[in-house]
């Protein structure tokens, strides 16, 4: 399995170094936020490393690695800017795996507003539609992509209301400043249920699978936190927290 194997090349790679504890620096996609707080809160429990988070969009990330930003671990919202990195030196040869396969959701904060056929995306039954640039965000990619499908989306532009990223596409949603907008399902589920407002869960036939890869990159090639992180990533505990936000995994894995 790709993961055993990339867990197998890191830790050889480590264990001549001194096991000390060491802060690793991780760059994380703003969808993934909620998921990855709960699994770095476990791993240092398990472990004497401590983990510092950054979130934000994956664009503007995959634009700070290629300038120098101190991270050591990069987990995008998507597989085109880990391959990127990986092909341009900045990552670690052979370290890119998917670590989660995200879904998507049109969400609103009136518990009224949405129906489980989007009724009200599908009759223009709002004022503002936020979602995420789709330029920056995949999540965004995916939002147009599903307005294509469903045949709406000239319909709706002028509407749009654009996020940064899919963190603050979500707020603009939950403040009332758009009636209803395209999140990650990951935003407003966990356990299996949707918590606050109305939500439609879209098919996920109406875009392309949101494929979120995780990538070592070369400031952490000799860090046997970064191993020791990724080693958890791929246990059970990690697995199973993923799962409950809504995400799925690639069928091989």
């Amino acid at each position: 399995m790709i993961v055993r194997q990339l867990i197998v090349l890191l830790l050889s790679a480590v264990v001549s170094l001194q096991t000390v504890a060491e802060e690793l620096t991780v760059a994380v996609a703003s969808n993934f936020t909620a998921a990855m707080k709960e699994i770095a809160t476990e791993f240092e429990r398990a472990s004497a490393h401590r983990v510092k988070l950054a979130y934000g969009s994956s664009g503007k990330f995959y634009a700070q690695i290629k300038n120098g930003a101190p991270f050591q671990l990069f987990f995008s919202a998507d597989s085109a800017k880990p391959a990127a990195l990986e092909k341009e030196g900045l990552a670690v040869p052979g370290s890119r795996f998917t670590y989660a396969v995200g879904s998507l959701a049109l969400w609103s904060a009136d518990p009224a507003l949405l129906d489980a056929r989007a009724t009200a995306l599908k009759d223009g039954s709002f004022r503002k539609l936020a979602l995420a640039n789709p330029k920056l965000a995949p999540y965004g990619q995916a939002a147009v992509e599903v307005l294509r499908s469903l045949g709406l989306e000239g319909a709706t532009r002028t509407r749009w209301v654009q996020g940064e990223n899919i963190a603050q596409t979500y707020q603009f949603v939950a403040s009332g400043n758009a009636d209803l907008g395209f999140v990650a399902l990951s935003q407003i589920v966990q356990s299996g249920s949707v918590g606050e407002g109305s939500a439609w869960i879209v098919p996920v036939d109406l875009y392309s699978p949101i494929r979120q890869d995780a990538v070592l990159l070369q400031r952490g090639i000799e860090s046997a936190g970064a191993a020791a992180f990724l080693q958890f990533m791929g246990g059970d505990k990690a697995r199973a927290i993923i799962e409950s936000y809504g995400y799925r995994f690639p069928e091989a894995r």
